[in-house]
């Protein structure tokens, strides 16, 4: 009974001299000084051309324009880069995205204009090469973040810009494209967009074998599969045809907003599987509402852990290409703010090397792994397959069927003449 009493008359004593756990309290933005952020959407180009015609000579990206007279928030509503602030989000790295409408009445010059957004990313970059690393690899990504520039790559969004022909997505990489995002809003003979999962009514061919054959050359040329933009058929399908890690580049959680843009849980799970990463969207339609702030979007990130782990999510914030962003995310100097927040709301989750892993090392893996596969498929012959006729007949709505419907009505008008 002795011992026992003593026992407790030193213990308090005891126990004041264990060590306390000293919380960390390192800013979550630190990661982004170890690994900077890769975005995978930014929209800019298409501003570029909605607003100067891609006439860039006077464009002075390297100066704050929130309040220009063009570019600002005033003036625009969906412009939030520049390089300034890009350098106070710890921008590293960037996919700007060649984007141009896939309404069929566009179709005669879609291909072209499709270069012309390649051109001026191009242009871009070189105009302003001291801030800027034109990159078409992973390493290169590094190499760029040696040299404190941001690693700048090009992502073409929408397979319409092919015109439905091979020859000309491997004409896209030659240009520097890296990434294609298989669909935009529109259907394509060989693939739904997202907007089918929203109606009874749009004719649905998924991803047709034609559409798969397009996956397959994108694996073999060592471009990563975008999917985007897609049905959720099509992302399902197009999982369970890719011989490479797929990328969502700018798209968020449906569980968490329920909306076709968005990623449902049992792709995500494929997602898992085939090791690709999601890069959440900042457009407030996608993660919430009009009110939707930066926690809207700490709960789509953390939701797509849930589901597929910490080593498939990434950032696509798709600035420049929407009209409003989250409350606390109001420009590209922002990203910080996020990472902080992450960090103090969930620390055992968001350690610096996980944060890390969500700032763009996770994209890098993707990345390297889509180069990987194109090397072991190195001797395999560029595919030379043509759309099947049946593949056009499917649907005459689809982008790339409706002049082609056209012309063989006037064909066989003239033929009766």
């Amino acid at each position: 009974m002795l011992k026992l009493l003593s026992l407790l008359a030193i213990l308090p004593y005891l126990c004041h001299s264990l060590p306390a756990t000293t919380p960390d309290l390192t800013p979550g933005r630190t990661a982004l000084d170890n690994f900077p952020l890769i975005d995978g959407h930014n929209d800019l180009p298409y501003n570029l051309y909605s607003k100067l015609k891609n006439q860039i000579s006077k464009f002075a990206f390297d100066s704050d324009l929130s309040n220009d007279t063009v570019f600002g928030f005033q003036a625009c509503k969906s412009c939030f880069t520049d390089l300034e602030r890009a350098k106070k989000g710890k921008l590293g790295g960037q996919f700007w995205v060649a984007y141009v409408d896939c309404n069929p009445s566009n179709y005669s010059t879609i291909v072209s204009r499709s270069f012309e957004q390649v051109d001026v990313i191009q242009r871009l970059i070189k105009k302003f090469s001291d801030r800027m690393q034109f990159v078409t690899t992973a390493d290169g990504i590094l190499d760029a973040f040696k040299n404190k520039k941001i690693a700048s790559l090009i992502g073409l969004e929408g397979g319409h810009s092919i015109d439905n022909k091979m020859a000309l997505l491997r004409q896209f990489y030659d240009a520097g494209v890296r990434y294609m995002t298989l669909t935009h809003t529109c259907n394509l003979p060989w693939a739904d967009a997202s907007p089918v999962d929203d109606s009874n009514n749009s004719p649905e061919v998924n991803l047709t074998k034609f559409g798969e054959k397009i996956v397959l050359e994108m694996n073999r040329l060592g471009m990563l599969v975008d999917l985007s933009h897609v049905s959720h058929n099509v992302m399902s399908r197009a999982l369970d045809v890719s011989k490479a890690p797929v990328i969502f580049s700018h798209s968020s959680a449906f569980t968490v907003h329920n909306h076709h843009r968005n990623v449902q849980d049992d792709v995500l799970e494929k997602v898992k599987l085939n090791q690709g990463v999601v890069m959440v969207n900042f457009y407030t339609a996608f993660v919430g509402n009009d009110n939707a702030t930066i926690d809207d979007v700490i709960k789509h990130i953390n939701h797509i852990v849930d589901k597929a782990g910490i080593d498939c999510v990434g950032i696509g914030s798709d600035y420049d290409g929407v009209s409003s962003v989250p409350k606390g995310l109001e420009d590209v100097s922002k990203y910080p703010d996020l990472f902080d927040k992450l960090k103090e709301q969930n620390p055992e989750r968001w350690t610096i090397a996980n944060l890390e892993k969500l700032a763009g090392k996770n994209l890098y893996r993707v990345f390297k792994s889509v180069e990987a596969v194109r090397d072991q498929l190195a001797t395999s012959m560029p595919d030379e397959s043509l759309i099947p006729d049946e593949d056009l007949a499917e649907n005459t709505a689809s982008v790339g069927v409706l002049p082609t419907f056209i012309s063989i009505v006037i064909s066989a008008i003239i033929l009766k003449l």
